[in-house]
């Protein structure tokens, strides 16, 4: 499975490919930082951010876009920026029939150093010695798109199998509603 991971931001917007094999092997393919200048309009500064990010899509034909979801955030204008660039890419990729996946920080965190609390320097340096890199990618932008889309190809199949379940059961219980339904009708007739 090839994903595409973002960690959106609009003055330095993380981009990264990886490919993800049978267990927990995944191999980096690319990796990159989409900058625009702060004293830019809004507007620019997105056009920007989505021309990178259709670029990416378009040369790397990812099957998946991980997108870090805006959780919470002390400073509201940061956690307006950071979802509005997360926005445009997600709409990007929608316009190309590309799924958008969309992971906290914790479970980014969590997925990828074992501790959903770690910091940047601990999840750098996971990204690094899972994907065996020689040099830690920087900047830290860098190695948080690719711990998104680490942290989806290892949590993918979880989450497949959890929406299969779900509607396993969910079928069962229409079903034992529509014989509880039959038995109820003959019963009283």
């Amino acid at each position: 499975m090839r994903v595409m991971g973002v960690d959106p931001g609009l003055t330095r917007c993380g981009l990264s490919i990886v490919d993800g094999g049978s267990g927990r092997k995944v191999t980096p393919v690319a990796v990159d930082v989409v900058r625009t200048p702060p004293e830019w309009e809004l507007a620019q500064r997105l056009l920007v951010v989505a021309d990178g990010a259709e670029a990416w899509l378009d040369k790397y034909r990812p099957e998946v876009v991980a997108v870090e979801r805006v959780f919470s955030q002390h400073n509201v204008r940061t956690a307006m920026a950071t979802a509005q660039a997360g926005g445009v890419i997600a709409l990007a990729a929608a316009r190309r029939g590309i799924p958008v996946a969309f992971h906290t920080p914790s479970q980014v965190k969590a997925a990828v150093t074992g501790n959903g609390t770690a910091d940047k320097a601990q999840v750098t340096a996971m990204v690094t010695r899972i994907l065996g890199l020689a040099v830690a990618p920087k900047p830290a932008d860098a190695a948080d798109a690719l711990a998104l889309a680490i942290c989806h190809c290892w949590r993918a199949p979880m989450l497949d199998r959890m929406a299969k379940a779900e509607e396993l059961a969910a079928q069962a219980r229409r079903r034992y509603a529509e014989r509880l339904a039959q038995q109820r009708k003959a019963v009283s007739r």
